[in-house]
């Protein structure tokens, strides 16, 4: 390129341009200005043309890409320009539904332009939600051939599982210390949380080359398997109440294990690569809508993220089974009874005679008969559930409790001496946690449940008793 002067790097042994001066030509930064560039040495080469003409064309392809869907020198790349810049919401926003009264307004706003999105289907907002990135937590949108990272959630797969335990009820009281102490043995919280001596699952024989991103991380996830997130992530010994027989048990109160986490560092990083590739590929959405980019599911790279989150939803579920499986042993006790559902993530399913994609963000599956858990806070019940199959909710429910501060309003408004408090009154003996997930910074969740009764019903009740969390940072 030495009859202009650009910025240039060297790729292979190559002089090339920098994508950031293709950005300022028109052409957006990300898989596409990576085509483009290659394109710069054939043009050259082939067509003869100088740095001057390239530019110009370029500046025009990106002004007008369809002025040069069948100009053979760029037609391919104005084609994938064109689909790219081009945003056009629909006629009419998709139908929703609203679960729960006195939202926060910016989770109905957040659905709200969810459902303007093209590839929108469908939407149900559940009575949990509160704000999120994109598409609220507790938001759930159907879609039509496309699958939105964001509409996923960074940890993907998140999800909560119950073991009945073969240990009689009043242990909760009478072996509190050993109790106590194996779950502090047995579980990492925080981030970066990880196991020196990796621990073992089958999930890591799977094929993790099925994206470039799972691929990287295979060794983060090979140390972080069974372990726990920060946030409202947890582990927690409990007394479970069945008031009939249910689970392939008899009605009575059992002693149980109820854990709450996700896929860790190699979630975040799939669902961070490519959000950030949908949102390359989608420039022309307005602001309010960027982090609802999406990823077209008969394209490589909706392929790609499809076939990673899917891994990610393996390994979730192997970080609870290697949790539930460790502290059972260390107990020398068995399961009689598992429960487990998962948010975050998004389904292929059938509604209304068509094949959606069905995500889930916050919002647990509620198909009819479907057995899943919905957790309180750390004092406070979870339940677990049999859905219901409501169609306009497009079978799902509440995830939890729903927040009602930030994490930052709850540091500076909430008194431990308040939490402490709830603590003793309700018999919780709490190892570690935040200021952050103090009970007070959730909904009721005895109302969330009822705002809900039409999507779920109740079969047994889970209460806290020993709690561990991430610790205070």
């Amino acid at each position: 390129m030495s009859d202009e002067r650009y910025e240039t790097i060297i790729i292979n042994g190559e002089e090339k341009m920098k994508a950031s001066k293709l950005k300022a030509w028109g052409i957006p930064q990300g898989p596409l200005a990576t085509a483009f560039l290659e394109r710069i040495s054939w043009l050259r080469e082939e067509e003869g043309m100088t740095m001057k003409a390239i530019k110009e064309l370029y500046r025009e392809v990106a002004k007008e890409p369809k002025a040069y869907l069948d100009d053979p020198r760029i037609s391919d790349l104005a084609r994938e320009l064109d689909e790219a810049v081009v945003f056009e919401e629909r006629a009419e926003p998709a139908p929703w539904k609203q679960w729960g009264v006195d939202l926060d307004p910016a989770a109905i706003e957040q659905l709200e332009n969810a459902c303007r999105l093209p590839v929108a289907y469908r939407g149900a907002l559940m009575p949990d939600a509160h704000r999120g990135y994109g598409l609220p937590i507790g938001g759930v949108l159907a879609t039509e051939g496309a699958v939105i990272p964001y509409a996923v959630g960074v940890d993907i797969a998140c999800r909560v599982k119950m073991s009945v335990l073969d240990l009689p009820a009043d242990a909760i009281d009478e072996d509190i210390e050993r109790l106590s102490r194996v779950l502090e043995e047995e579980t990492r919280f925080g981030i970066g949380a990880s196991f020196d001596k990796p621990r073992e699952h089958e999930v890591m024989d799977e094929d993790w080359n099925v994206s470039p991103v799972t691929s990287q991380n295979y060794e983060r996830a090979r140390h972080q398997l069974g372990s726990s997130g920060s946030g409202n992530h947890f582990a927690e010994f409990g007394l479970l109440t069945l008031d009939s027989p249910d689970l392939g048990l008899e009605a009575g109160t059992y002693l149980a294990l109820l854990t709450h986490s996700g896929s860790r560092g190699p979630g975040s990083a799939v669902a961070n690569h490519y959000s950030k590739v949908a949102q390359q590929l989608h420039p022309g959405l307005p602001k309010e809508l960027k982090h609802l980019a999406w990823l077209d599911l008969d394209s490589e790279l909706g392929q790609e993220y499809w076939a990673a989150m899917e891994l990610m939803g393996k390994f979730a579920s192997a970080n609870h089974a290697v949790m539930h499986r460790e502290i059972a042993a260390r107990l020398g006790v068995k399961a009689l009874a598992t429960v487990e559902n998962h948010h975050n993530f998004a389904w292929k399913e059938v509604h209304d005679g068509r094949e959606v994609i069905v995500h889930r963000k916050g919002a647990t599956p509620a198909g009819k008969g479907v057995l899943g858990v919905i957790p309180g806070s750390m004092t406070e019940p979870a339940f677990v559930i049999r859905g219901k199959g409501e169609a306009l909710s497009l079978e799902s429910a509440a995830h939890g409790a729903g927040r009602v501060m930030s994490r930052r309003q709850a540091h500076r408004t909430v008194k431990w001496e308040e939490v402490e408090a709830k603590l003793v009154a309700q018999k919780v003996t709490l190892l570690s946690a935040g200021l952050d997930e103090a009970p007070q910074v959730y909904k009721d969740i005895e109302q969330v449940m009822e705002q809900q009764d039409d999507l779920v019903e109740q079969v047994g009740q889970f209460q806290p008793r020993i709690v561990k969390m991430a610790p205070p940072r």
